[in-house]
């Protein structure tokens, strides 16, 4: 079913694309099947785009921006390593959860391209900034040292990169409470205590 026709540029054609490479692939989506969906012809694309490659960077670069931009949100930038890291945990789960689509499909990358091994990178160099903050809250005694701090930071976004799998916002439980629920087992854990 075509969206209604509006006006489009290479946010809104990337609004469209991303819907369907998360639900299907970029590889399965067809040039096509994104004109019909925005209810243009595949040539108006051409208009705004060199091709579909262009319209994945575009979405790649969307979501790592609002990933490296948690990186200078005040709660962030100062205080204490673990309070920075608690902050960092739980807006990256805020991130996904409002960035669906281009999120989804930045943690299903491979490399398969330069696009992709682009983005890889810099995904990496976050997770790495995380990682040495983690490493300061643990020379701090502010979290525990016997758990590598890249393997936790990876553990710590594993779960909110599992939550772009099952996450719908027309669903019964709201962004905020998982974020704070993501946080809540990472920093407090499940035990009753």
């Amino acid at each position: 079913m075509a969206e209604a026709r509006r006006p489009y540029d290479i946010d809104s054609l990337t609004d469209v694309a991303f819907r369907l490479f998360a639900e299907r692939g970029f590889d399965a989506t067809s040039m096509d099947e994104i004109a019909k969906l925005a209810g243009i012809t595949k040539a108006s694309i051409y208009h705004h785009v060199p091709g579909k490659e262009a319209l994945l960077r575009h979405g790649l670069e969307r979501a790592l921006g609002a990933l490296f931009a948690v990186l200078d949100e005040p709660a962030t930038r100062g205080g204490a390593p673990a309070a920075r890291v608690e902050a960092i945990v739980t807006r990256v789960a805020t991130v996904t959860m409002r960035m669906l689509p281009e999120v989804s499909v930045l943690f299903r990358v491979r490399g398969n391209s330069k696009t992709e091994r682009d983005a890889m990178a810099r995904r990496r160099a976050f997770d790495s900034a995380v990682a040495e903050l983690v490493r300061a809250a643990q020379r701090n005694g502010e979290m525990r040292k016997d758990i590598d701090a890249a393997l936790l930071t990876r553990l710590a976004f594993g779960m909110s990169n599992s939550v772009a799998e099952w996450y719908r916002p027309s669903g019964s439980i709201p962004a905020e409470q998982i974020a704070r629920a993501i946080r809540g087992l990472l920093f407090e854990g499940a035990a009753r205590v």
